[in-house]
Formats: structure tokens, sequence, C-alpha cells
């Protein structure tokens, strides 16, 4: 597979000391630690911070959203691997304004354990409360009745959204703590691999499919999924992605929702542009409102094959915040 990099073991590096220089207006390294990336701007006293993180591969995030409206900080991994706690300490100690920081991640055992070891030393070291949301859209990866143990995939970007904009609206933690889990509890995420991504290091697919073959409920890293089987036409893959989600949280004629079509990398948005165009037509049959609409690379794994598709229901509380402006060096929104 080839790859436009220099010394494979130098590619985290590299991408953030460019990403940086890049985009100074919006974000800056903190000299504490090269892999804490926070806003370039002066926050206001009382602001609760707002830190993501993850690892890396899944560009724009999690260092995309760092911008007014969405995160203050973002702690980054190797590929594909949780950030250790050190970076995700630094940041939540330069975001902080008094008020507290949020930390919102995905639901894995990495992540799970450097965030919360992270919220535990920034409490003992700096006095900082911490709120924690850990998102579990991902519908394919347990089910119903055991939510908690689902990953975080595509989903995340609504909940970031979300938790963004009511810490800039001045929400107190406690408060911004339960909106962004309220976004998550709203939140589903059916996805489809089509074909493996490469991890620089190795050079090698990182999970195999057949030349026809898709693979129904792929994770982000190449986790399997649920079923395998032919390539069927768009309309169909997201007759089944739509179906597994409304079948998981059903929605009545009048509901309203935002969508999100997520590309995982080398998919086109001519293609993701297609499966859209279904996807609404399913809802609309059902008289499901589509308020919003996302359409794009949001959280990819590198060159990887396929597309997922996410629905949160919105009140109007929601409603207010997923429509709040933001501005990200890989988010803009007005």
């Amino acid at each position: 597979m080839k790859k436009l990099i220099n010394n494979p073991n130098h590619v985290v590096e590299e991408m953030i000391d460019g990403y940086a220089k890049a985009h100074p207006q919006h974000v800056r390294v903190l000299s504490e630690n090269s892999r804490s990336i926070v806003t370039a701007r002066e926050t206001a006293d009382g602001k609760v911070g707002v830190l993501i993180g993850g690892g890396s591969g899944h560009e724009p995030a999690f260092m995309g959203y760092v911008g007014p409206g969405m995160a203050d900080g973002v702690a980054v991994g190797n590929i594909f691997a949780s950030p250790p706690p050190d970076p995700i300490l630094e940041a939540t100690k330069a975001i902080d304004k008094g008020a507290g920081v949020i930390y919102v991640y995905g639901n894995y055992a990495g992540d799970l354990m450097n965030f919360g070891m992270a919220a535990e030393l920034a409490e003992l070291e700096a006095d900082i409360q911490v709120g924690k949301v850990i998102v579990t859209d991902d519908v394919a990866s347990a089910p119903k009745e055991e939510k908690e143990k689902r990953r975080g995939i595509a989903g995340e970007f609504f909940v970031t959204k979300v938790a963004g904009a009511a810490s800039e609206k001045g929400y107190s933690l406690e408060d911004v703590v339960r909106v962004a889990n309220k976004a998550n509890d709203q939140t589903r995420t059916m996805g489809v691999g089509l074909s493996p991504c490469s991890l620089p290091q190795t050079g090698k697919p990182s999970f195999e499919l057949e030349e026809n073959e898709m693979e129904i409920g792929l994770g982000h890293h190449g986790e399997p999924g649920i079923e395998k089987g032919d390539l069927q036409p768009a309309d169909q893959v997201a007759d089944r992605l739509v179906h597994d989600i409304l079948a998981d949280m059903p929605l009545g004629e009048g509901e309203k929702v935002a969508v999100l079509v997520n590309g995982l990398g080398s998919t086109t948005k001519m293609e993701l542009y297609i499966v859209f165009r279904r996807v609404e037509q399913i809802l609309n049959e059902k008289g499901i409102q589509i308020h919003r609409s996302f359409v794009g690379d949001y959280s990819t794994s590198l060159e990887m094959g396929g597309c997922s598709v996410t629905l949160i229901k919105l009140d109007d509380e929601l409603t207010e915040f997923v429509d709040a402006p933001a501005d990200c060096p890989m988010y803009v929104q007005r």
C-alpha cells in the first residue's frame, strides 16, 4: 500500500507538526507535551473546558474538532491507540478555566483506562473537577440491552458538537455532562466496510475482504462486524444500515433527526451522497424529519473503504446545540 510518509515511526509527530503549522490561528501544541493540542484563542473564565481525544488515523477526528463551538483541547494517541494519561492531563490543565473540564471519548479499553487515570490525576494534582462522557453509538458492537458495552464511532461527532455548544452557552460542568450524555443516548450508528486500510508501520491490510465482499458492522479499527456477504447496491446497503438503527432506536412520524453519512477514508463523496439519497428517502417515507445533514469524512480509518450512517434524535435542546456555530480547522458551521 503506497503512502506519502517519511519514517513510519514518526508519522504522528510529523502530522501534528504540519497540522499546527497549517492552522496557527486555530490551535497550538503545548510545550509540556507534543501530543497535547489546545485552542489558540483565549477562552473565557468560567467556561467548562471540552477535551476529546483518541488514536490517530481517524482524521478529522479528533484534532480537527478543536475550535470555538467544539472542543478546547485534544490528546493525540498513536495510530488506532489511546493517548496515554500524560497528554490528556496537560491538555486538561491548559484548558481549565475554573469551571471544570468534560472528557468526551469512545468506549475502548485503552481510552477508559487512560482518560480515567488522567481525570484522577487532574483532581489530585490541580484540583480540576472532571466530568466524563463515554460514547457508545455503534449498534453493531453489542445488543441494545448491553448498550454500555458498545463502541464509540462516528456518533462521537454529534456528542462533541453538543458538549462544545453547551459549554459555549455557559452551562455548568454538571449540565454539559448531562446534555452530552443525552446526545449519546439519542445517537445510533451503523456501518459497512468494503476494503481494509494498512498501518504505516506494517504496510499490510488490517483485515481481509474478498473483491466482491462487504462486511456489515465492521469496527473503525477493523474489529469484526456482524455479517459478511456479497457487495450490494448502495440502496440495499443504506436500507440495511437504517433498518438496524431504527430497530434499535424506533422513531415515529413527525420526530426529528440530524443525519451523518460518514466516509471511512477512501469512499468518494459521490458514493456518500448516493447513500444519503436513499437514507433521506427512507426517513421521508416514514414521516421522520431531517433537520440537518452532514455528509463527508468526519471520522475515518486511514484509507478504509466503506461508510457509516448516524442518526441523532433531536428535541429542542439538542437541536439548538447541533445548530450552533463552530469554527475548527476541519469543520466549520455558521
